[in-house]
């Protein structure tokens, strides 16, 4: 009987503590009364009614202390709206405070539109406070000359809190910077005075007012460093030439072949006539014969055309030979 009635006891206690517990974490007592000590006027009512809502307690009651400790006045329902909506609380306040003591203007609309926008508001407002150093990757740009410089730039830049809803981020401000490096060396007469005078570049890349439309109000651009790379326009003249033998090449072959193409038909011109050639030459002794049988043709004048082939060809031998000996 006693360990059953001690059993009981202990599960009394047990769910007497669950209660007590579930009690307290609907009825935030102790968040209420921090928050009255802290001069912030909440009632027990709307926390309750927050823990119905899904919205965390204790984070709207601590920013609001915040708020208020930093002479802010902000409603409780402006806080949950924005948690509501997927927003940071905690950082909006932490940069609506930042902002009042470094004297910047911004209020709570905008410092949650910038942090539903997917910015981070309380680094925007540090970085309004102390600029930020953005190093550009190596920035390859060719002189008049054609020589290739090689170069590096620090820019500083300070948050633009008007601009941070829809303005362009750092990848668009590297961007600009490079495209500004590239014009400014490609627009110099020689290599060397941009090596003489660096700064040149950091001026006029500022005057084209490269931060516009972006998140970032630009402060410098100075260039860290400058490599001489490659000699371009050489390199380019030696692959013109190149390029120009292997047409002079390519136009030298095509000569050559349609010659090779005309002698080959020349050639076969040359052995049709031989050919036709032959073939009269064979048909001769076939005329005489008809010539004979016909009386157009003698013994006499027979005789008479071989003495005169023979006579041509001893003439064509001692021709031959004479030259023979020359």
């Amino acid at each position: 009987m006693e360990t059953e009635f001690i059993g009981i006891i202990a599960l009394v206690v047990v769910l007497g503590l669950a209660a007590i517990s579930l009690i307290f974490y609907f009825i935030p007592v102790g968040l209420w009364f921090s928050a009255l000590v802290s001069g912030v006027h909440i009632s027990l009512l709307q926390l309750v009614l927050m823990r119905w809502r899904k919205v965390p307690p204790s984070i709207i009651v601590s920013s609001m202390i915040e708020s208020t400790k930093a002479g802010l006045k902000l409603s409780s329902n402006e806080l949950e709206a924005h948690f509501l909506a997927g927003g940071n609380v905690r950082s909006v306040v932490h940069a609506l405070v930042s902002a009042q003591k470094a004297s910047i203007m911004l209020d709570f609309k905008m410092a949650t539109a910038i942090d539903l926008a997917g910015r981070d508001v309380f680094e925007a407002v540090q970085m309004s406070v102390n600029p930020k150093v953005i190093n550009t990757p190596p920035v390859a740009a060719v002189a008049k000359d054609g020589i290739q410089l090689i170069a590096k730039a620090r820019v500083t830049v300070r948050a633009n809190i008007k601009q941070l809803v829809g303005g362009a981020g750092e990848e668009t401000v590297l961007a600009r910077v490079g495209e500004g490096i590239v014009s400014s060396i490609g627009s110099a007469v020689t290599h060397k005075v941009v090596l003489e005078n660096p700064d040149s570049i950091s001026r006029v890349v500022l005057e084209k007012g490269l931060d516009a439309g972006t998140a970032f109000e630009i402060l410098s651009i100075d260039i860290a460093d400058i490599d001489v790379g490659k000699n371009i326009g050489a390199q380019l003249q030696m692959d013109q030439a190149e390029a120009d033998k292997n047409i002079a090449q390519a136009k030298a072959e095509e000569r050559r072949a349609m010659a090779v193409a005309l002698e080959q038909e020349m050639r076969a011109k040359a052995e049709e006539a031989r050919a036709k050639v032959i073939l009269a030459e064979a048909e001769v002794p076939m005329a005489m014969a008809e010539a004979f049988r016909n009386g157009n043709l003698g013994i006499m004048d027979y005789y008479k055309m071989k003495n005169i082939i023979a006579d041509t060809q001893m003439r064509d031998a001692l021709s031959g030979g004479k030259s023979g000996k020359k």
